[in-house]
């Protein structure tokens, strides 16, 4: 299949792409800026200094709870982190789905 970088990913799209990346060693990280997690996701909290330590390449999906305030900041995170892959999660915490499986 492969993994598309675009703006956005929905949650199934961020759930297969972890999956492949995982496989070939790549880290995709779901990341919090609302310090509200996301029941039954691994999530880990919005610190910059903390996500510039991981590898060159990782995938950084930010979410909210809409997903438009952080597709809108997508430019400031790219500046923030140019050696990362920087993508919205679609719909934001309101639209995560517990029980969705890839």
């Amino acid at each position: 299949m492969g993994v598309t970088f675009k703006d956005e990913w929905t949650q199934e799209e961020y759930l297969r792409a972890k999956k492949e990346m995982a496989s070939e060693g790549r880290q995709v990280l779901l990341v919090d800026t609302i310090a509200r997690p996301i029941e039954g996701a691994e999530t880990v909290l919005y610190n910059p200094y903390e996500l510039r330590e991981y590898p060159e390449g990782t995938v950084l999906v930010f979410y909210c709870d809409t997903g438009k305030e952080t597709k809108e900041r997508l430019t400031e995170f790219r500046k923030k982190f140019p050696d990362k892959v920087c993508i919205s999660l679609r719909g934001g915490r309101g639209y995560w789905r517990r029980n969705l499986r890839v």
